[in-house]
């Protein structure tokens, strides 16, 4: 089970938000290289970048400090950054500068052909983001819910050739109020592609309850508010996991 920290980008600096609201940011640091590097030296095997702001103007807008990062871990562990990446273009800039996963959300439901397009250009290195609340998927920065069903999108999607379904429940995301065990699975039981919990992790038990159901296709969980408040020591919930999954 991959616990996998998330750097969050608002203005260059490093922050988390509540429910995706941009006027709830929580500066947690103003160097996300930095914080990259700390995660890295914590024994994190993935990184996991939003650019917040690209997520809302619909094009990247931290890119200088995407690159500083990206130049800090090297190529040590793999890095997946979503946000406002809505053309070949964009995904080509971000994995020729070391990127490894691009994750795109809101343009895979609005644009599904850009993002079979991607799948074809880009195999390998294509995760989508899937916000849903009650079942129901969520785009633009979370502000829009579609009536478009998770399972119904992600299987399509996998069909295509997406490497990975990291799912959030956006009911939960920020609020430390645990993550949506029994939804996660549900979605994992449905595909055959990895899916990536996240959304309200807020301490071990969560971990715990992930790593039992590890099986059922849940490759890893975004790590935010939670390792950041110190809710959860890092260290030891990674520790946990390994000891969970090797029992």
């Amino acid at each position: 089970m991959l616990l996998i920290p998330a750097i969050d980008l608002k203005d260059g600096h490093c922050v988390r938000l509540k429910q995706g609201d941009m006027d709830q940011a929580t500066t947690f640091s103003e160097d996300p290289a930095s914080m990259a590097r700390n995660w890295l030296s914590k024994g994190a095997r993935r990184l996991h970048l939003v650019d917040l702001n690209g997520a809302f103007a619909g094009k990247p807008q931290n890119f200088a400090a995407v690159k500083s990062i990206l130049k800090a871990v090297g190529d040590e562990i793999p890095v997946q950054l979503g946000g406002g990446i809505r053309d070949l273009d964009t995904i080509e800039k971000y994995i020729d500068s070391g990127l490894r996963y691009v994750i795109i959300g809101t343009a895979a439901v609005k644009n599904p052909g850009f993002l079979k397009d991607a799948c074809s250009a880009f195999g390998g290195h294509i995760i989508v983001g899937l916000d849903a609340k009650d079942g129901k998927v969520a785009t633009d920065g979370w502000s829009k819910l579609t009536g478009h069903e998770v399972i119904d999108l992600a299987r399509k999607f996998e069909d295509w050739g997406v490497e990975s379904i990291v799912y959030t429940d956006i009911g939960r995301d920020g609020m430390l109020t645990g993550i949506n065990v029994e939804a996660t699975v549900k979605l994992a039981q449905a595909l055959t592609i990895p899916v990536i919990a996240s959304g309200g992790l807020a301490g071990l038990p969560d971990i715990e309850k992930l790593c039992a159901v590890e099986d059922e296709g849940i490759e890893g969980v975004i790590c935010g508010r939670a390792i950041y408040s110190g809710d959860l020591d890092f260290v030891q919930a990674q520790a946990k996991a390994d000891e969970l999954s090797r029992d």
